[in-house]
């Protein structure tokens, strides 16, 4: 958990801001956007339900109470699911500049240079990166169905393994990227992580919480970046390499 929180500090650390704002507004217009349309939705979907009640006055107060109660849950609805279609949808287009983050912030931590890195150089990087994205979607969605299965066919049991899986998944989401820039392949990445459970879950578990909070969900991608690089100098860089 600390090292999550570790990258607040570091998002504000001069020479690394800039580095940051990318990733950021990526993940600020992406889900301001889709909030705007996803409210309007709900609004129209919440007032057509609501219609349906006749429009009698002794049932006044039922449409009142009715809308009253379905929005609180629409929108906790909306946390939880965009949360992560939106969030996966903006790691991959951010991941080129993730990785240029991580690169930075491992720079800043160890004061050593990892490479000379200009525009052309992300451009050049973008198949291999995305290719990297790819690798990680693969492993995600069978395992995501099989847990979103348990979901509703456990009750509590199925909710609690799901948030864990969740939890792994942001591990391996954010972890990656200094993985990744030192060319560890994807596989013995996730051995390293599962040799530092406690590590790893207790990362993505802050991840996960701190995504479904609104506001601090949009700095989430840049500060959990930061933090995993900063897990990665102290604690699997050895281990790795």
């Amino acid at each position: 958990m600390d090292y999550f929180l570790q990258g607040f500090t570091l998002i504000r650390t001069k020479g690394l801001k800039r580095f940051v704002f990318i990733p950021l507004a990526i993940n600020l217009i992406l889900f301001s956007v889709a909030f705007y349309f996803l409210f309007g939705e709900i609004s129209d979907s919440i007032q057509w339900i609501v219609n349906l009640i006749p429009d009698w006055d002794w049932l006044a107060w039922l449409k009142q109470g009715l809308s009253y109660i379905i929005w609180p849950i629409a929108l906790i609805s909306i946390l939880l699911v965009f949360g992560l279609i939106f969030g996966t949808l903006a790691n991959w287009i951010a991941a080129p500049f993730n990785g240029l983050l991580s690169e930075k912030v491992e720079q800043h931590l160890t004061g050593q240079t990892l490479s000379d890195t200009g525009v052309m150089d992300i451009v050049k990087d973008i198949p291999r990166t995305l290719g990297r994205e790819v690798a990680k979607l693969v492993y995600y969605l069978p395992r995501a169905f099989g847990f979103l299965v348990l979901f509703f066919i456990l009750p509590i049991i199925g909710q609690v393994l799901w948030f864990m899986f969740s939890a792994w998944m942001m591990a391996v989401q954010y972890c990656d990227y200094p993985f990744d820039n030192h060319k560890v392949p994807f596989k013995k990445m996730k051995f390293v992580l599962r040799d530092n459970k406690s590590q790893s879950f207790s990362f993505g578990i802050t991840v996960s919480v701190c995504s479904l909070i609104p506001i601090v969900n949009f700095l989430v991608m840049p500060v959990a970046v930061c933090g995993a690089t900063a897990l990665w100098v102290d604690e699997l860089k050895e281990q790795s390499i």
